[in-house]
Protein backbone atom coordinates (compact mmCIF):
# COMPACT_ATOMS: atom_id res chain seq x y z
CA UNK A 1 0.00 0.00 0.00
CA UNK A 2 2.87 2.36 0.67
CA UNK A 3 3.18 3.77 -2.83
CA UNK A 4 -0.44 4.92 -3.00
CA UNK A 5 -1.04 8.53 -1.93
CA UNK A 6 -4.40 7.73 -0.31
CA UNK A 7 -3.63 4.36 1.29
CA UNK A 8 -0.30 4.53 3.03
CA UNK A 9 2.01 4.55 4.77
CA UNK A 10 0.27 4.46 8.07
CA UNK A 11 -3.09 3.45 9.42
CA UNK A 12 -4.56 1.74 6.33
CA UNK A 13 -1.61 -0.64 6.12
CA UNK A 14 -1.84 -1.48 9.82
CA UNK A 15 -5.61 -2.02 9.61
CA UNK A 16 -5.18 -4.49 6.76
CA UNK A 17 -2.52 -6.62 8.43
CA UNK A 18 -4.26 -6.41 11.82
CA UNK A 19 -7.53 -7.71 10.35
CA UNK A 20 -9.37 -4.46 10.96
CA UNK A 21 -9.89 -3.19 7.44
CA UNK A 22 -13.10 -2.55 5.54
CA UNK A 23 -11.97 -5.29 3.15
CA UNK A 24 -11.89 -8.45 5.26
CA UNK A 25 -9.06 -10.63 4.03
CA UNK A 26 -6.79 -11.29 6.98
CA UNK A 27 -9.77 -11.90 9.26
CA UNK A 28 -11.35 -14.68 7.16
CA UNK A 29 -10.51 -17.47 9.61
CA UNK A 30 -7.08 -18.57 8.41
CA UNK A 31 -5.19 -21.02 10.65
CA UNK A 32 -2.30 -18.56 10.70
CA UNK A 33 -1.27 -15.37 8.93
CA UNK A 34 2.28 -14.19 8.33
CA UNK A 35 3.53 -10.93 6.95
CA UNK A 36 6.28 -10.18 4.46
CA UNK A 37 7.37 -6.63 3.75
CA UNK A 38 8.51 -6.49 0.14
CA UNK A 39 10.64 -3.39 0.59
CA UNK A 40 12.67 -5.12 3.34
CA UNK A 41 13.19 -8.43 1.50
CA UNK A 42 16.10 -7.26 -0.70
CA UNK A 43 18.12 -6.79 2.51
CA UNK A 44 17.31 -10.30 3.82
CA UNK A 45 18.91 -13.51 2.57
CA UNK A 46 16.47 -15.39 0.32
CA UNK A 47 17.09 -18.55 2.37
CA UNK A 48 15.27 -16.86 5.25
CA UNK A 49 12.06 -15.86 3.47
CA UNK A 50 11.66 -17.96 0.30
CA UNK A 51 10.90 -21.19 2.25
CA UNK A 52 8.13 -19.36 4.13
CA UNK A 53 6.56 -18.19 0.89
CA UNK A 54 6.85 -21.68 -0.62
CA UNK A 55 5.14 -23.13 2.45
CA UNK A 56 2.18 -20.74 2.28
CA UNK A 57 -1.13 -22.03 0.95
CA UNK A 58 -2.39 -18.54 0.13
CA UNK A 59 -0.78 -15.18 -0.54
CA UNK A 60 -3.09 -12.28 0.43
CA UNK A 61 -2.13 -9.09 -1.34
CA UNK A 62 -3.73 -5.79 -0.46
CA UNK A 63 -4.38 -2.79 -2.68
CA UNK A 64 -2.52 0.45 -3.08
CA UNK A 65 -0.38 1.33 -6.06
CA UNK A 66 -0.02 -1.54 -8.53
CA UNK A 67 3.24 -0.31 -10.07
CA UNK A 68 4.86 0.28 -6.69
CA UNK A 69 3.84 -3.24 -5.70
CA UNK A 70 5.14 -4.58 -9.02
CA UNK A 71 8.48 -2.79 -8.62
CA UNK A 72 9.09 -4.22 -5.14
CA UNK A 73 7.93 -7.70 -6.15
CA UNK A 74 10.62 -7.61 -8.84
CA UNK A 75 13.28 -6.01 -6.62
CA UNK A 76 12.93 -8.59 -3.85
CA UNK A 77 12.67 -11.63 -6.13
CA UNK A 78 9.06 -12.56 -5.36
CA UNK A 79 8.03 -11.96 -8.98
CA UNK A 80 10.57 -14.57 -10.14
CA UNK A 81 9.36 -17.04 -7.52
CA UNK A 82 5.63 -16.83 -8.36
CA UNK A 83 5.59 -19.02 -11.50
CA UNK A 84 6.99 -21.94 -9.46
CA UNK A 85 4.24 -21.74 -6.81
CA UNK A 86 1.83 -24.08 -8.62
CA UNK A 87 -0.22 -24.99 -5.55
CA UNK A 88 -0.32 -21.53 -3.98
CA UNK A 89 -3.47 -19.41 -4.25
CA UNK A 90 -3.02 -15.70 -4.94
CA UNK A 91 -5.79 -13.51 -3.51
CA UNK A 92 -5.32 -9.95 -4.60
CA UNK A 93 -7.49 -6.97 -3.82
CA UNK A 94 -7.44 -3.99 -6.18
CA UNK A 95 -3.74 -3.33 -6.92
CA UNK A 96 -3.03 -6.82 -5.54
CA UNK A 97 -4.91 -8.15 -8.57
CA UNK A 98 -3.82 -5.51 -11.08
CA UNK A 99 -0.14 -6.33 -10.45
CA UNK A 100 -0.63 -9.76 -12.03
CA UNK A 101 -1.73 -8.28 -15.37
CA UNK A 102 0.37 -7.23 -18.39
CA UNK A 103 -0.60 -3.55 -18.07
CA UNK A 104 -2.60 -1.41 -15.69
CA UNK A 105 -3.36 1.38 -18.17
CA UNK A 106 -2.13 4.96 -17.94
CA UNK A 107 -5.26 5.96 -16.00
CA UNK A 108 -4.00 3.98 -12.99
CA UNK A 109 -0.36 5.12 -13.06
CA UNK A 110 0.34 6.96 -9.83
CA UNK A 111 3.81 6.09 -8.61
CA UNK A 112 6.25 6.23 -11.51
CA UNK A 113 8.37 3.07 -11.81
CA UNK A 114 11.96 3.21 -13.07
CA UNK A 115 10.79 1.72 -16.40
CA UNK A 116 8.40 4.68 -16.69
CA UNK A 117 5.44 2.83 -18.22
CA UNK A 118 2.31 0.97 -17.10
CA UNK A 119 3.64 -2.60 -17.40
CA UNK A 120 2.93 -4.99 -14.55
CA UNK A 121 3.98 -8.64 -14.08
CA UNK A 122 2.03 -10.19 -16.97
CA UNK A 123 1.30 -13.46 -15.16
CA UNK A 124 -2.22 -13.38 -16.62
CA UNK A 125 -3.08 -12.20 -20.13
CA UNK A 126 -5.77 -9.65 -19.27
CA UNK A 127 -5.96 -6.32 -17.43
CA UNK A 128 -8.28 -5.28 -14.60
CA UNK A 129 -10.20 -2.06 -13.96
CA UNK A 130 -11.20 -2.40 -10.28
CA UNK A 131 -13.91 -0.80 -8.14
CA UNK A 132 -16.40 -0.31 -10.98
CA UNK A 133 -19.16 2.13 -9.91
CA UNK A 134 -17.74 2.44 -6.38
CA UNK A 135 -19.41 5.27 -4.45
CA UNK A 136 -16.04 6.63 -3.24
CA UNK A 137 -14.56 6.62 -6.75
CA UNK A 138 -16.91 8.63 -9.00
CA UNK A 139 -14.50 8.35 -11.96
CA UNK A 140 -14.72 4.53 -11.96
CA UNK A 141 -17.69 4.34 -14.30
CA UNK A 142 -18.37 1.93 -17.13
CA UNK A 143 -17.80 4.78 -19.60
CA UNK A 144 -14.37 5.44 -18.09
CA UNK A 145 -13.61 1.70 -18.10
CA UNK A 146 -14.56 1.50 -21.79
CA UNK A 147 -12.12 4.32 -22.63
CA UNK A 148 -9.43 2.68 -20.46
CA UNK A 149 -9.90 -0.70 -22.19
CA UNK A 150 -9.64 0.88 -25.64
CA UNK A 151 -6.11 2.02 -24.80
CA UNK A 152 -4.87 -1.48 -23.99
CA UNK A 153 -3.51 -4.19 -26.26
CA UNK A 154 -5.00 -7.08 -24.30
CA UNK A 155 -8.37 -8.32 -23.10
CA UNK A 156 -9.57 -6.64 -19.93
CA UNK A 157 -12.25 -6.73 -17.27
CA UNK A 158 -14.02 -3.94 -15.42
CA UNK A 159 -15.17 -5.37 -12.07
CA UNK A 160 -16.92 -4.05 -9.00
CA UNK A 161 -16.13 -4.99 -5.40
CA UNK A 162 -18.57 -7.91 -5.51
CA UNK A 163 -16.67 -9.58 -8.35
CA UNK A 164 -13.59 -11.78 -8.55
CA UNK A 165 -11.69 -13.25 -11.45
CA UNK A 166 -10.57 -16.83 -10.89
CA UNK A 167 -7.66 -18.19 -12.89
CA UNK A 168 -6.82 -21.89 -12.68
CA UNK A 169 -4.21 -22.94 -15.22
CA UNK A 170 -5.40 -21.46 -18.50
CA UNK A 171 -9.06 -21.29 -17.42
CA UNK A 172 -10.41 -17.85 -16.52
CA UNK A 173 -13.87 -17.31 -15.10
CA UNK A 174 -15.70 -14.53 -13.32
CA UNK A 175 -17.35 -15.07 -9.95
CA UNK A 176 -19.77 -12.25 -9.25
CA UNK A 177 -22.79 -11.06 -7.37
CA UNK A 178 -22.25 -7.62 -8.82
CA UNK A 179 -21.38 -5.74 -12.01
CA UNK A 180 -18.64 -6.58 -14.45
CA UNK A 181 -17.79 -6.41 -18.12
CA UNK A 182 -15.18 -8.03 -20.34
CA UNK A 183 -13.54 -6.06 -23.13
CA UNK A 184 -11.72 -7.84 -25.96
CA UNK A 185 -8.38 -6.50 -27.16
Amino acid sequence: MYGHPHAGPGEDVWEFVAGRSEQPMVELGWKSVGLIELTALPSIDAERWVPLVRKADVLLVSGGDALYLCHWMRECGLADLLPSLDETVWIGMSAGSMVMTPRIGNEFVGWKPPAGDDRALGLVDFSIFPHLDHESLPENTLAHATTWAAGLDCASYAIDDETAIRVVGSTVDVVSEGQWRRFDA
